[in-house]
């Protein structure tokens, strides 16, 4: 179903004219290619998210058309090899891709960035060539969807205590438990799982949608991603074929290495969404006036807006020396968290610091300010909260792990 045909679904009349700030001309450090993929997917944005986004988001409406448009353009792995129909690109222009996207909508970069960075990535970094050749394809140019489980409903920052589990049954694997908040989990094809052997090692499985016993109910009720689809799976004596086993890694390293690459694009994402709050504030108070003058003429808007704009910049200097060190193999687990634990903390301050500036206007889908606001509660939330972030980098300096 189109985004514009769908239930309630309204076309925005308000023009998207997003121009993002650089200060500090960080334009000049970025390839020709940089610049022309993120000409691409802003246009892109402009186009197919900013005019439905307020509604989709109000009608807590996914729209699943969107998982083939991304694919059209390449959002999926596209730090992948071409050989799997991905796009073969850096690290700096995947996190681009991923700051366009949040810019438009962190509901929409979680679909994005889920599907390329924790079903794809896995499946490139530790499956075999026949499973590559099978699944990669697909999933980059958006024929299927899939998802990563890997949260339980009683392991969340402790996922080594996962309970779902896998037995040997000779010519398959029989697979029990359950995963929940899973991003793309209620329409995805494929489901890339993390469980414990009969020894207790974790493993991933692809599990495919039609196996019997596998479920993935639907969350509702959310005042967060209202616009990308979450939910469970649910696992019920379900029959996975050996050759589903991801051979090359075992162990909680796996995931954890899935998950370095997504709060990678969850930094460049969140500032995205930092930009648009940002380019709203500056603009409105330039339009709004009161006491016969705009109220950026005021000493307190100015404060607000340089401060704003100070800490997006560090946090564009920061994510650009990380894509550097991703591309030069070098980045660390304790440097990714610090990346991710700023940005989603920057946007936060900015999208709340913002929604003041607009007045009563800001609490309004006129304006995108409360949207950012609420799905940035669940951004500093997964793939590591923010305190779990803190953790990781106060071991790294002291070397005494405080959560174990």
């Amino acid at each position: 179903m189109s985004s514009d045909k769908a239930p309630n679904i309204q076309k925005s009349s308000k023009q998207d004219t997003f121009e993002h700030p650089d200060f500090y001309g960080m334009d000049a450090l970025l390839t020709e290619e940089h610049l022309m993929i993120r000409s691409a997917v802003r246009d892109f944005v402009k186009r197919e998210i900013s005019p439905y986004i307020e509604s989709w988001a109000e009608n807590a409406y996914f729209p699943y058309d969107m998982v083939k448009k991304f694919g059209e353009i390449g959002a999926f792995g596209p730090q992948l090899p071409e050989k799997y129909g991905c796009g073969g690109l850096d690290y700096i222009a995947y996190g681009l891709i991923m700051q366009e996207i949040e810019r438009g909508d962190s509901g929409m970069r979680s679909t994005a960035s889920v599907q390329g960075s924790l079903v794809m990535y896995p499946i490139y970094k530790f499956g075999s060539e026949e499973q590559r050749m099978k699944y990669l394809p697909k999933l980059a140019s958006g024929e299927w969807l899939g998802c990563f489980g890997l949260t339980e409903p009683d392991h969340g920052s402790n996922p080594s205590g996962m309970t779902t589990n896998f037995k040997d049954m000779g010519d398959h694997y029989l697979l029990n438990g359950a995963k929940m908040w899973i991003s793309n989990a209620p329409h995805a094809d494929v489901a890339v799982v993390w469980a414990k052997n009969e020894e207790g090692r974790i493993h991933g499985l692809i599990v495919e949608r039609g196996m019997e016993g596998f479920s993935t109910p639907e969350t509702h009720g959310k005042w967060s991603l209202r616009a990308s689809a979450t939910g469970e799976l649910v696992f019920d004596n379900v029959k996975v074929p050996k050759e589903n086993l991801l051979p090359g890694k075992s162990g909680l390293g796996a995931p954890m290495m899935c998950l370095d690459s997504a709060r990678y694009g969850i930094a460049w994402g969140a500032i995205g969404a930092a930009m648009d709050c940002y380019e709203s504030a500056r603009r409105y108070t330039l339009e709004r006036e009161q006491f016969d003058k705009p109220i950026a003429s005021f000493q307190l808007q100015q404060k607000k807006l340089a401060e704003m704009l100070t800490e997006i910049t560090k946090a564009q200097l920061l994510n650009f020396r990380l894509g550097q060190l991703f591309n030069q193999g070098k980045a660390t687990t304790p440097q990714i968290s610090m990346a991710k634990r700023n940005a989603v903390e920057v946007a936060l301050n900015i999208a709340r610091e913002a929604r003041q500036m607009h007045g009563g206007m800001g609490i309004t889908g006129e304006y995108p300010m409360m949207r950012h606001m609420a799905n940035l509660e669940s951004v500093v939330t997964y793939e590591g909260t923010h305190d779990i972030h803190l953790l990781i980098l106060g071991a790294d300096i002291t070397g005494i792990p405080a959560f174990k």
